[in-house]
C-alpha cells in the first residue's frame, strides 16, 4: 500500500486525470447554473449537490465497468457506410438535447417567461436532478474514455473523479449565481450551451472539432462580456456620483 502510495507514476496520473477532468467539468458547471435556476433559490444548492453526488457515482459506475467503456467506441451497426458507436449514440442524443435547451431558455429568456427575478420554480426537483446526472454523464464520457487510456488504474481515475466532482461543488453556487445575476452573461452561457451542444453532434457525426478552438472561443467571449460588465459598473458609478 505505501509503496502504491509513493509511486510518483500514480501520482502524476492523478494530478494530470484531476486537471482534466476540472477543465472539462466547465461546460457542466455552465449547465447546472441553467438548470437549477429553474427551482426556487432554497431548492437550487441542494439540487445541485444531490446532481452532481449521483452523477460521481454514476462515473464510477462507468469506470468500473472498463470493458463496456472501451467497447463504446466499437461499431454497434453500419448506415450507408457509416459505422455507429454506442459512444456515438449518446454524444449525439446528449448534443440534440443541449440544442433544444438551449434554444428553448433563449426563447423563454427573449419572450419574458422567465422574469420574475430570478425565483424559479417552474421545473421539479426530481427532473432536475435527473437532468444535472444525465448531463453530467454525457459531458463526462469522452473525459472518461480519455482516462481510461491514459491511466490504466482504477483507484486513481476513482480520486480523480472524486476531486473534480468535489470541486464543481464548491465552484457551482459561485457560478450559478453570477450567471443569474448577469441577464447577458446568462444569454452568454446559454449561447455556450449551443456551441456545445453542436461540438457534440459534431463527434457523433465523426466531424471531430479540436477542443483548443472551443474553449478559446469561450474565454475570448467571457474576456469580451468581462470588458463590458466593467464598463457597466464605471457607467453606474459616475452617475451615482454626478
Amino acid at each position: 500500500m505505501l509503496e502504491y502510495l509513493l509511486d510518483p507514476q500514480n501520482w502524476a496520473a492523478f494530478f494530470t486525470l484531476s486537471i482534466l477532468e476540472i477543465v472539462l467539468g466547465i461546460d457542466n458547471l455552465v449547465f447546472l447554473a441553467i438548470t437549477s435556476a429553474r427551482l426556487p433559490p432554497e431548492q437550487q444548492a441542494s439540487a445541485r449537490k444531490i446532481g452532481l453526488l449521483m452523477a460521481l457515482v454514476l462515473r464510477v459506475g462507468l469506470l468500473v465497468l472498463l470493458s463496456w467503456i472501451v467497447a463504446l467506441t466499437k461499431p454497434l451497426f453500419t448506415v450507408m457506410e457509416f459505422a455507429v458507436s454506442g459512444r456515438d449514440i449518446v454524444l449525439g442524443l446528449g448534443g440534440l438535447y443541449l440544442l433544444y435547451k438551449g434554444v428553448e431558455e433563449i426563447h423563454a429568456s427573449v419572450e419574458g417567461h422567465d422574469e420574475g427575478g430570478g425565483k424559479g420554480g417552474t421545473a421539479s426537483y426530481a427532473a432536475v436532478i435527473a437532468q444535472i446526472m444525465v448531463l453530467d454523464l454525457v459531458f463526462s464520457l469522452d473525459s472518461i474514455i480519455t482516462a481510461v487510456g491514459m491511466a490504466n488504474n482504477l483507484p486513481v481515475m476513482i480520486a480523480a473523479i472524486f476531486v473534480a466532482i468535489i470541486v464543481m461543488m464548491f465552484a457551482a453556487g459561485a457560478v450559478s449565481g453570477f450567471i443569474n445575476n448577469h441577464p447577458t452573461v446568462k444569454m452568454l452561457a446559454l449561447a455556450f450551451l449551443i456551441l456545445v451542444g453542436f461540438v457534440l453532434v459534431a463527434d457523433a457525426a465523426h466531424f471531430h472539432i479540436e477542443r483548443g478552438y472551443l474553449y478559446f472561443a469561450i474565454a475570448f467571449s467571457i474576456g469580451v462580456e468581462c470588458l463590458n460588465l466593467l464598463r457597466a459598473g464605471r457607467a453606474k458609478k459616475r452617475a451615482a456620483a454626478g
